[in-house]
């Protein structure tokens, strides 16, 4: 009797363990790296104990302790990480999501406790933050988002010690509830040989859904976030210059002086429904983005979306397909954004005008961008019901309106969990478009001039089944974008094109010195447009291994049968209008970290490309390498190149070669210098490229850039940016446009 007593007392001890308790206090809490505050001796000291990648729920090799408090105002949390070799600690001062790599301590914070979204909230040991949203629905992990909370952490002789303050009123959560149950994970990133990733709970690798398996925090009885409020007041002041410049003669510099005055709001209408407003906003870009080579490219490039109107909130958003891409929206004078959760349901509303518009034309072997001189009305609305956690239901529409113009969608969506292994994502579209006869006329000579008309309605389909058991996975996919289907506010540059795939592939772990991880997979597809005619057929074979100095290798095999352009543009077709070409292409990956402070990496291509210019098979080389230098606590250095040759008939067709270097030099944690130079050049072959206008094309851009953040929205930026140009004509770089900038922004927590 006393054994089955003594095993019942085991097992009960053991289930109320699996809560975390939050305490609260009224002592004050200072977050200045220094846990001394009376307050912390209340705190409940969970810790961290666990290696949970890439080892499977082994003991940590270091210790790490976490303090757990909140005062109903804002949540708490200390670290102690010990190291046995502190010199090994990677800390380095750079700028705000920039320090993935370095030491790292945070939490995971599910606050629906609905296994839908987490938030995350890290500091390395120097303080410097990194926080990210992760969304289960679509598998999708960001860190674009950025809260405005507090963290200050200080090196110690047995390690480093960080305290973080995170403020109730930027978490969404349900505060009808007179005792909060939220999912939290506290996690420790210990990069060295291997980059371990330590836990306060068991990840099994059986199940993919890593919020799933997050400890119930139980506390912040009556927290109230209460209608916030927020006034973010913006001033942009500078001026631009341009000028022609001609073998012959370069004209005066042209004067463009800016002056802007912005309003960004935000208020809390209730602790889980959010409403941005803005005003004459300032969407600048205020950082280069990272180049990009297109040459021999037939689909329209992607840039990641980088301003604060648009990033906040914005995985409420997301779907299956990649709808809402708001770098389509260049320049408006007003937006709003409605974004909630209520139970079951969550929503998203956002509307913008746009002084231009601007979208991708699809096709189904290439893409153009178009620009019509017209003012747009841009609106998305999402909503989505979670029946249960393993069960979602969605809803998407957009409108695009212009004059001339306009392009509507409306869709449903469904993700069903059917097991912790097995999952079924489906997708159903159905667009309305109408494009202007004079925009038609302006892509006469392309694909997209025959994709556009004055009545365009098609459906879409997509169905996804996925299988993941942490050794087997294997996934079927299906989709079909029919003729006349256009998603104008996504990221969608194909049309007319229906793919399926099947894909499979087995993982191994080990705790060998040499490698700890590898993974050998393949996948086939086979692509037609709405006629059934034959786009692209493709097999491929993946190896990936992990390894020591925090090493990834992978190599790839590609055998594929694609179409080439059309041999005439008066017809879609695709059987007797183009070629069919065999590529076959090898790729590999190499990517390590010799040093704590040094990151290197490369990708090499060699094999097989189509010259699209030309219509025919060519041999390819690209290799782009990537070098990333922390030089110093404060210094890093960043190198991206790509390489990238063609030669077809024995002969070259064309050389492309591009630059990114950046220095960047962090004073502290808020204020940065840093110089950006991109160089671009792209030679070609005139004599294998018959009918060639243009040979030569050199860019050099240059910005200059400083920085001050108290937090992601009180900030000034001050800038020089120029840009340099060579063509045939021209014997150097000559430049032709250059500009000085200003931005304030101060926000106002009400």
């Amino acid at each position: 009797m006393l054994r089955w007593f003594f095993l019942l007392a085991v097992l009960f001890s053991a289930c109320a363990a699996a809560d975390i308790h939050i305490p609260k206090t009224t002592a004050a809490i200072s977050i200045d790296g220094d846990l001394s505050d009376a307050g912390w001796a209340q705190a409940n000291k969970v810790q961290i104990e666990i290696n949970s990648w890439p080892s499977e729920n082994t003991p940590a090799p270091v210790e790490t302790e976490a303090l757990l408090l909140e005062n109903g105002e804002y949540f708490y949390l200390a670290f102690k990480a010990k190291d046995p070799n502190p010199s090994q600690i990677r800390a380095f001062l750079k700028d705000r999501d920039g320090v993935w790599e370095d030491d790292l301590v945070g939490i995971k914070i599910d606050s629906y406790n609905d296994q839908k979204l987490a938030y995350q909230f890290f500091s390395n040991p120097l303080g410097v933050q990194a926080d990210a949203i992760e969304n289960e629905v679509t598998g999708d992990e960001s860190d674009a988002w950025d809260g405005i909370w507090h963290s200050v952490g200080q090196l110690t002789p047995d390690g480093y010690q960080v305290e973080i303050a995170i403020p109730l009123r930027i978490l969404n959560f349900n505060d009808r509830l007179a005792l909060q149950q939220w999912r939290i994970e506290l996690v420790r990133f210990y990069p060295r040989d291997l980059k371990h990733r330590l836990s306060s709970n068991k990840i099994e690798r059986v199940n993919p859904c890593w919020i799933c398996q997050m400890r119930v925090a139980t506390g912040f009885s009556g927290a109230k976030q209460g209608s916030h409020f927020s006034v973010v007041p913006s001033l942009v002041t500078g001026a631009s210059q341009q000028r022609d410049v001609t073998a012959d003669a370069k004209t005066d510099w042209q004067t463009e002086p800016n002056t802007e005055v912005s309003l960004d709001l935000k208020w809390g209408i209730t602790p889980d429904i959010n409403l941005n407003a803005t005003l004459n906003p300032d969407f600048s870009q205020v950082e280069a983005d990272v180049a990009q080579v297109s040459m021999n490219d037939t689909f329209s490039l992607f840039f990641d979306e980088k301003r604060a109107f648009f990033l906040d909130n914005q995985d409420y958003f997301s779907s299956p397909l990649d709808l809402v891409y708001t770098r389509n929206i260049g320049a408006p004078d007003i937006g709003a954004k409605l974004t909630g959760k209520q139970q079951q349901h969550s929503f998203a509303f956002f509307a913008a005008n746009d002084e231009k518009t601007t979208f991708i034309v699809p096709g189904n072997l290439g893409s153009d961008v178009a620009i019509l001189d017209e003012e747009s009305s841009n609106a998305v609305l999402r909503y989505r019901y979670d029946l249960s956690a393993d069960l979602s239901l969605g809803w998407i529409s957009s409108l695009r309106q212009s004059d001339s113009y306009h392009n509507n969608l409306a869709g449903l969506d469904l993700k069903y969990k059917l097991t912790d292994q097995d999952q079924l994502v489906l997708q159903y579209l159905y667009a309305d478009s109408a494009y202007s006869a004079a925009l038609r006329q302006s892509f006469a000579d392309s694909e997209a001039g025959l994709r556009l008309a004055d009545d365009l309605s098609d459906p879409a389909y997509f169905l996804m089944y996925e299988h993941d058991d942490g050794a087997w996975f294997w996934n079927t996919e299906y989709l079909a974008l029919e003729q006349d289907f256009r998603a104008d506010m996504g990221y969608m540059p194909q049309t007319d094109f229906h793919k399926f795939v099947q894909g499979l592939g087995y993982q191994w772990f080990s705790d060998n010195n040499w490698w700890n991880r590898a993974i050998l997979s393949g996948d086939w597809d086979i692509s037609h447009n709405a006629n059934n005619e034959l786009l692209e057929k493709e097999a491929e074979l993946f190896l990936e291994l992990w390894g020591p100095q925090q090493s990834f290798f992978s190599v790839s095999l590609a055998d594929r049968d694609k179409t080439g352009p059309r041999l005439t543009n008066n017809s879609l077709a695709i059987d007797g209008n183009t070629l069919m070409f065999n590529e076959q292409r090898l790729t590999t990956f190499a990517e390590f970290r010799p040093l704590p402070a040094l990151y290197a990496n490369a990708e090499v291509e060699l094999g097989d490309a189509i010259d699209y210019r030309n219509n025919r098979l060519g041999e390819l080389v690209q290799f782009a390498p990537e070098i990333s230098w922390n030089a110093t606590t404060h210094l890093q250095v960043e190198a991206r190149h790509t390489y990238r040759y063609l030669e077809a008939d024995g002969a070259e067709v064309f050389t492309a070669n591009l630059t990114d270097l950046r220095f960047s030099y962090q004073f502290s944690v808020r204020s940065l210098l840093r110089l950006t130079l991109i160089y671009s050049d792209i030679v070609q072959n005139p004599l294998n490229n018959p009918g060639l206008t243009q040979q030569l094309e050199r860019s050099l851009g240059s910005q200059l850039l400083y920085s001050y953040k108290l937090n992601p929205q009180t900030l000034f930026f001050a800038g020089y940016s120029d840009n340099a140009y060579q063509d045939d004509e021209l014997t150097s770089l000559e430049r032709d446009q250059r500009s000085v900038f200003m931005k304030f922004s101060y926000a106002w927590l009400l």
